[in-house]
């Protein structure tokens, strides 16, 4: 089944640009000095580098190069056809003129080249080229169904409390008389009333400090 061709209005503008930019790139090479065959190959080096340079900025992230070349390619099909709409004599070329077209050649093929065999710049996030396919419905029942038991946690143990040790008495200093006064006042205590003196009354017969009626009821016992 054959496809009907339809006309594009951008389509026909193109060959008609191309068309009018080919001739006056050839006509202008002529007229530098280059004739026959290679008139003709300077309209195609300028056509084939702006088609290389239009592809890598569709097919690429970084255009920048690209751009470049695309410019370049398109100065020079813009020059021709204001030099050749007589903007300037064909029949007296100026140097510089001549200068450019014969190196035209070595600056395409040097387009050309960076811009068909630059690589792609590849992204950061860019996901790994093979993937592991899913697993189908045949492929998982051939996986063996394991069940794994995870072993209980240690229980963790908490330091144990620090037991609380009674508060040491300081020691006092008895002095040797008063220990001897102390002593006959609790042995005339219990003589009088049949039970050795505790702290308190020994402390209230002697009028002395209670950690010091300790430490002589503590001697005395």
């Amino acid at each position: 089944m054959f496809r009907t061709i339809r006309l594009d209005a951008v389509l026909v503008q193109a060959v008609i640009a191309g068309a009018l930019s080919f001739s006056h790139l050839h006509d202008l090479a002529e007229a530098a000095g280059q004739d026959g065959w290679k008139a003709w190959a300077y309209p195609i080096s300028v056509d084939l580098l702006l088609v290389a340079a239009w592809r890598r900025m569709r097919t690429h992230a970084d255009n920048r190069p690209a751009w470049v070349w695309f410019v370049i390619a398109l100065t020079a099909s813009l020059g021709a056809n204001i030099a050749t709409a007589g903007m300037l004599d064909l029949g007296d070329v100026p140097p510089w003129l001549r200068i450019l077209v014969a190196g035209w050649p070595a600056l395409a093929f040097l387009g050309g080249t960076l811009l068909a065999h630059t690589p792609a710049t590849v992204p950061d996030d860019a996901e790994p080229a093979s993937v592991a396919a899913p697993l189908t419905a045949p492929d998982a029942d051939l996986v063996p169904d394991v069940t794994v038991e995870r072993a209980p946690e240690p229980a963790l143990e908490l330091p144990a409390a620090p037991v609380p040790t009674p508060a040491s008495v300081p020691a006092v200093a008895v002095p040797p008389a008063l220990l001897d006064h102390a002593r006959k006042v609790a042995d005339t205590h219990q003589a009088t009333t049949g039970t050795p003196i505790d702290t308190a009354a020994l402390r209230a017969r002697l009028g002395i400090p209670a950690p010091l009626a300790d430490a002589i009821t503590a001697q005395l016992a």
